[in-house]
């Protein structure tokens, strides 16, 4: 399998190899990382070149690297299902910087590139409809940040009562409890529930 990644990876440095920043094998895969106005291009080529043939978009994810000046990375995953290959392409950008959409050479990267959107505020620009998909509607902020609050601002429940959606201000429905994490048979110093009833 690592013959074949460094075949591609040489395949893609001859062809690309100017819009390619970096490139790696390593774990069984190969990573290469582009620059954001360079991934259309780098796409379309994975996509239609006949040694590559990556037609499917597995996923597409961000990463927050709060300490980097270009604090995200756009994270691509594809399959080339005739060539029995995947690829990972990494493409940094910056809070204000967006990054070009994929969806007309992959139309599957719509929901991901939404996702990207709703989690880390990551722009796509040409994005047929960059909305947020997962959190609600007046939701602020994007939770998967690491400046992001744990336990948010407000949370969103169904009133019965008033036949609508509330916010509300975040509670926590149970006090924080300590857990020992020792096993049962290992001796804890209490009764476990459903103890009481075992024979002596």
């Amino acid at each position: 399998m690592s013959e074949a990644l460094n075949e591609l990876s040489i395949r893609i440095g001859e062809q690309k190899g100017s819009l390619v920043l970096a490139s790696e094998v390593a774990y069984g895969e190969l990573s290469i990382t582009v620059a954001p106005e360079s991934l259309i291009e780098v796409l379309r080529f994975l996509h239609d070149d006949s040694a590559c043939r990556f037609i499917n978009v597995t996923d597409i994810c961000g990463v927050d690297y709060p300490g980097r000046e270009e604090r995200f990375e756009v994270v691509y995953h594809l399959l080339s299902p005739s060539k029995n290959l995947r690829i990972r392409i990494k493409v940094p950008t910056s809070e204000d910087k967006p990054v070009p959409s994929a969806c007309d050479i992959y139309p599957g990267a719509n929901w991901f590139e939404r996702e990207t959107y709703d989690m880390y505020g990551i722009l796509f620009s040409g994005h047929p409809d960059l909305r947020r998909i997962l959190t609600d509607y007046g939701f602020e902020g994007y939770p998967l940040r690491k400046d992001f609050p744990m336990t948010g601002y407000v949370e969103v429940r169904y009133d019965d009562e008033a036949k609508r959606v509330v916010y509300e201000p975040v509670q926590l429905r149970q006090e924080f409890r300590n857990f020992d994490f020792l096993s049962p048979w290992e001796g804890t110093d209490y009764v476990l529930p459903g103890d009481e009833k075992a024979a002596k």
